[in-house]
């Protein structure tokens, strides 16, 4: 069981719910995220919690908070890398500010964050840092082009960090959980310049599905972990037929991200700035969001029960 977990973008959406996942384990959790007001609402959820305001796009805000919830909580073992930012419109539309801010976050966030865990773990020899991804790590998808290319530049980031450590015989482990698309907060205040509302591409999941697979994660050694069957029927699809996925997407993938309701063009949004209110982990997708993944309890439950009972029969 991690002593010590450390979630950037925790204030909200998946990493509040996987605060709260880690902390029903007894977990002590460092939070980081740049909402003040949400986030000193996740700490009074948890029993064992510190809270430190940073902008992860910072390098030296999150030296600085790692070194701070090291100091009140302990030895860092679990490091999950979540914070993210991203602007639905079409490239053209994207200027090269919304394109820098969405990278600075949601790519290289992720890589202060894995480089200040290291810091404190290599020379401790343990620990695990969860990188958070999603199918458009490996399938790109129109209308968030900016997301898209970070996360895509994470996976192979880590996959960079994961031969350098086994060259090194380095008990740090990484792994990377590719999410499906969530009911979370993102949908409400990310910008956009879409004509209508923005959602999350159908089948809809819950954010504590998300949760469950990063816990899952940072306990049992595995290089990768996808989560539902969308994820594994995205990553499949643009592996084997690529250019039918391109087509499908070009006639369709607009639609998808959008509800039939029309946009504020006044909507605040959280691209440079929090925005002010206390979402949770939950966006405005309830009615709509599916509570598990029959293919994440395989995977998880299943699979290892399965296993288990192979090797006793062979014994």
């Amino acid at each position: 069981m991690p002593a010590v977990v450390v979630i950037t973008g925790a204030s909200a959406g998946v990493g509040r719910a996987t605060a709260r996942a880690f902390a029903r384990e007894g977990a002590a959790v460092g939070l980081i995220a740049r909402g003040r007001e949400r986030l000193e609402s996740a700490q009074r959820e948890l029993d064992r919690a510190h809270a430190v305001v940073a902008d992860v796009a910072d390098a030296e805000s999150v030296e600085a908070a790692a070194a701070e919830i090291e100091e009140r909580l302990g030895p860092i073992d679990v490091w999950v890398n979540n914070a993210m930012a991203t602007v639905f419109a079409p490239i053209t539309e994207t200027t090269p500010e919304e394109f820098r801010r969405a990278t600075e976050v949601t790519y290289l966030g992720s890589v202060w964050g894995t480089q200040a865990a290291l810091r404190r773990m290599l020379p401790r020899d343990r620990g695990v840092i969860v990188q958070v991804g999603s199918a458009l790590a490996y399938r790109g998808i129109p209308l968030q082009g900016a997301y898209c290319g970070a996360k895509h530049a994470l996976r192979g980031f880590l996959e960079s960090l994961r031969s350098e450590l086994m060259h090194d015989g380095s008990n740090v482990r990484v792994t990377m959980v590719q999410l499906p698309a969530l009911n979370t907060p993102q949908f409400t205040w990310s910008r956009s310049k879409m004509p209508r509302q923005a959602q999350p591409v159908p089948p809809i999941y819950q954010p504590e599905v998300a949760a469950e697979a990063i816990v899952w994660a940072a306990h049992n050694p595995h290089r990768e972990l996808m989560v539902a069957w969308p994820t594994i029927k995205a990553i499949l699809g643009s592996t084997v037929a690529p250019g039918y996925v391109d087509r499908y997407l070009a006639k369709n993938g607009y639609d998808v991200q959008q509800t039939d309701e029309p946009a504020d063009p006044d909507r605040p949004d959280n691209l440079f700035e929090p925005v002010s209110g206390n979402q949770a982990a939950h966006g405005p997708f309830d009615d709509r969001a599916r509570p598990r993944s029959v293919e994440l309890w395989a995977r998880t439950k299943l699979a290892p029960g399965v296993k288990h009972l192979l090797e006793r029969s062979r014994s």
